[in-house]
């Protein structure tokens, strides 16, 4: 039997891959949507309203991780975290998979779409129930002192993730050249299926957590769990979900818009732009689990708040460095705007797990969380590109970005400090100070 550090030690690496996985099948929708979609789904708009349209189907995909949440919360709190993110890793695999296979609006007309919009629900679905659980399955492995440092690693998923689809996108465009857009685009899609296969043999012979098996033992495991943790939990899941409103903002205005942006607006190359978030997306290897040890360390609410306030001020500088088109600035603004963002992504895991107790556990920290991310994050893009529309200025998406982060850090001091609580089914002292 491995010890418990060689358990944690692969539950880590497990959960890490597979949210890399998922995220790229996840992300490297919003890269298409901002590179060629428009002109595949929506070839009647002009370039602007064809972004609009397929922004409007990424949204889509947020909109229905909730059900995920449900689904899967329910299920990973009453079969286990691992059982859970075995299903939402073949889901979403296969659903991106077959996203490489839809026809475009010159075959099939508008049935493409409508394809589209069916496949990004499955996506959603199944992303809406990883999160949680990779969180968790992390999470219960590890002691006290390093709950913060070991849920940042799942959280490296999301910019893993969004490397891996940039890196697709660009290998992809350069082999192809001219036919990027004929056939090209959809080799990233069809190699999600080689990705998932590799994530379920990773995952395939990870423990069940110690917490859940307890919870299994002392016949603890809720019979409703979604029903129980918001009946008993409301106040825990409104505030979880607003905290991670500048996170989720931030995160797709800085990635999906910012192609936009510099392509149709700024009329800088793709391969740059594709080039810039790749740089960016390198140094998130170390902020991320940087932010989970300083976590660790001191407050979690003010590592939080940090890169919430980070993001919603520098948002001015953001636009401001981008509309100088210049290269190096436009770099350094992606730079800058990532580090900012992960100071949130890499706290806000354990932040937010801690919150609620074992037995409901997954289904509280996904609902909250996925909630979040279909507000806000689902509609950043198009929130984005309606005000580039309607104003033309790129300061009034500044001003919605330093909103959200307003938004943040106020749910974030009504959050408590539970470094200290413990994680196992302890009784009272799972209950936050202001439940109470």
């Amino acid at each position: 039997m491995k010890s418990p550090r060689n358990n944690l030690r692969r539950a880590v690496i497990a959960t890490t891959v597979g949210t890399t996985i998922e995220w790229y099948d996840f992300l490297l929708y919003g890269q298409m949507a901002a590179l060629v979609f428009p002109k595949l789904f929506f070839p009647l708009s002009d370039p602007l309203t064809g972004a609009l349209a397929a922004f409007a189907v990424l949204a889509v995909g947020f909109f229905v991780r909730p059900f995920g949440a449900v689904i899967f919360g329910h299920f990973g709190d009453r079969a286990g975290r691992k059982a859970a993110l075995v299903a939402t890793l073949l889901l979403t695999g296969f659903a991106t998979f077959l996203i490489g296979w839809v026809p475009t609006y010159e075959r099939i007309g508008v049935w493409g779409a409508i394809l589209m919009v069916v496949l990004r629900c499955i996506q959603g679905i199944g992303l809406g129930g990883e999160w949680g659980g990779s969180i968790l399955l992390a999470m219960e492995w590890a002691g006290r002192r390093h709950r913060g440092f070991v849920t940042a690693w799942p959280q490296l998923g999301g910019p893993a993730g969004f490397f891996l689809a940039n890196l697709a996108i660009l290998a992809s465009s350069r082999i192809t050249g001219g036919e990027f857009l004929n056939w090209g685009w959809r080799i990233p899609f069809w190699l999600s299926l080689g990705l998932a296969g590799i994530g379920l043999w990773i995952r395939r012979d990870i423990p069940e957590t110690p917490i859940f098996r307890r919870i299994i033992k002392d016949n603890q495991v809720a019979r409703k769990p979604v029903i129980e943790v918001l009946k008993h939990r409301p106040r825990e899941i409104v505030v979880t979900a607003l905290v991670q409103t500048a996170q989720t903002v931030a995160s797709f205005v800085y990635s999906a818009f910012f192609i936009v942006y510099g392509t149709k607006t700024l009329g800088m190359s793709r391969d740059f732009v594709l080039g810039a978030m790749l740089i960016a997306s390198c140094t998130s290897f170390f902020t991320i689990p940087f932010s989970g040890y300083l976590s660790d360390r001191f407050d979690r609410r003010n590592i939080f708040m940090i890169g919430a306030a980070g993001t919603g001020l520098f948002a001015f500088g953001y636009f401001a460095l981008l509309d100088t088109e210049l290269p190096g600035l436009i770099v350094l603004a992606t730079l800058i705007a990532f580090f900012f963002h992960n100071l949130m992504w890499g706290s806000v895991a354990a932040l937010t797990a801690e919150c609620f107790p074992p037995r409901v556990r997954y289904s509280g920290t996904s609902i909250g969380y996925q909630f979040a991310t279909a507000l806000a994050g689902g509609t950043a893009p198009m929130v984005a590109t309606v005000l580039l529309l309607w104003t033309g200025a790129s300061q009034m998406i500044a001003i919605y970005v330093f909103a959200s982060a307003i938004i943040s850090v106020a749910a974030a001091v009504a959050l408590p400090d539970n470094r200290d609580l413990a994680l196992n089914q302890s009784g009272t002292n799972e209950t936050p100070s202001w439940y109470a």
